[in-house]
């Protein structure tokens, strides 16, 4: 694929992302607190997520594998990262889990449609299509670098330990819902994915790269109209509790 048919193919996975964020709000994603069987069959949570993150993990690979540029220690240490975030979605957190839910297979296929059209994104941006100067190795100490790799750190962090919050809400065999606190939950509802996106858009600085960018749109496309409903979920059942003059969905302060 050449560069420009490369870009257009930025622009129409950018205008889904908008049509994708505009339906949400209307559509619950049939998973987790939220699932519904009118979604069709399901598997079991842990099965269902590693199903569907497990494969941008080892596309991401493929891309490296194959590239002229699989030496380059810059595209390494983005490899490196994005796949930090997939050995822990993939390996980690599902079995982590608490509890038997299911996951529908639909809502498993299209993830698994996303992250590949994810990895050919980033992978083929990063290994393929990116100038060869692009990335020089003074690229580690650029400060669009830096910033960027804090950025990303810091939003695996609070997506890990917002994670770990939710878990320990509840004991085996509890199904009754509780509102998170600590951590950002002081400033959010949906810490865990705020902990997300803020890693996507720290990657999208450290890439300096549209690539980069498409996906951090795609992340708040997703998860900013699923953290609206459990705002409103949790309005519902524990209004007396919820500060909302303080408490906002996702993004602190903001959103």
């Amino acid at each position: 694929m050449e560069l420009q048919q490369f870009n257009i193919f930025l622009i129409a996975m950018a205008s889904i992302a908008v049509v994708v964020f505009v339906a949400l709000f209307f559509v619950d994603a049939g998973y987790g607190k939220f699932y519904d069987r009118k979604w069709g069959p399901a598997v079991n949570n842990k099965l269902g997520w590693v199903l569907m993150e497990s494969p941008v993990f080892f596309a991401m690979l493929l891309f490296w594998f194959f590239s002229d540029r699989r030496d380059d220690l810059v595209r390494m240490a983005f490899l490196f990262l994005f796949e930090l975030h997939y050995i822990q979605r993939s390996f980690v957190f599902p079995f982590r889990m608490r509890g038997y839910s299911v996951m529908p297979i639909s809502i498993v296929v299209m993830g698994v449609t996303f992250n590949l059209l994810n990895a050919f994104m980033q992978g083929g941006w990063i290994f393929y299509l990116s100038p060869d100067d692009y990335y020089g190795r003074d690229w580690l100490t650029d400060p669009r670098f830096i910033a960027g790799f804090l950025v990303f750190i810091i939003g695996m962090f609070i997506n890990i330990q917002s994670d770990d919050i939710i878990r320990d809400l509840r004991k085996d065999g509890d199904t009754r819902h509780y509102l998170p606190k600590g951590g950002m939950f002081r400033y959010v509802t949906s810490a865990n994915y705020f902990g997300e996106f803020l890693e996507w858009v720290g990657f999208a600085i450290l890439t300096w790269s549209w690539a980069g960018a498409v996906f951090a749109l795609w992340t708040f496309a997703n998860l900013g109209p699923r953290a609206d409903h459990i705002y409103k979920m949790y309005q519902s059942e524990f209004g007396d509790q919820l500060n909302t003059k303080r408490v906002k969905r996702m993004i602190p302060f903001i959103y």
